[in-house]
């Protein structure tokens, strides 16, 4: 199982926007210079990001974008839900009633989602400051 490149970019994008959070908005730039990505590729994470309500963007010359929610509020699993949707990771290809296999399988990935949801960015951001202050 592996997670996409863009969910890799999203999750170090709202770290980022957590730690500047009320200080200043965040160009697209600034974003993709500081993961050396295409702002173009970044682009189109950010405005999957912003459709499920997790950055708001401001256009123009002085604009750029920001966590739109508290950002005690924003999970792991937010940020991977908005880029990779909601859909189960294991589909039994047997359909028979009561599959063991895929009971198994929805039962880890559960166990996955709920850590995920535990895990808030907010304490990252924390975490990522102190490094950061240390260097």
């Amino acid at each position: 199982m592996k997670y996409s490149n863009a969910t890799n970019y999203a999750l170090h994008t709202m770290v980022y926007l957590t730690i500047q959070q009320g200080e200043k908005l965040v160009g697209v730039q600034e974003l993709a210079d500081m993961q050396r990505l295409s702002p173009t590729y970044l682009s189109k994470i950010l405005t999957k990001l912003a459709k499920a309500g997790l950055i708001e963007s401001t256009p123009g010359a002085k604009g750029g974008y920001k966590i739109s929610r508290t950002k005690h509020d924003i999970s792991f699993l937010d940020v991977i839900n908005a880029i990779e949707g909601e859909t189960s990771l294991f589909d039994c290809t047997i359909h028979h009633e009561g599959c063991l296999i895929e009971n198994v399988m929805r039962n880890a990935e559960e166990n996955m989602k709920t850590e995920l949801k535990s895990r808030l960015l907010v304490d990252i951001a924390k975490e990522a400051e102190a490094g950061m202050k240390k260097s």
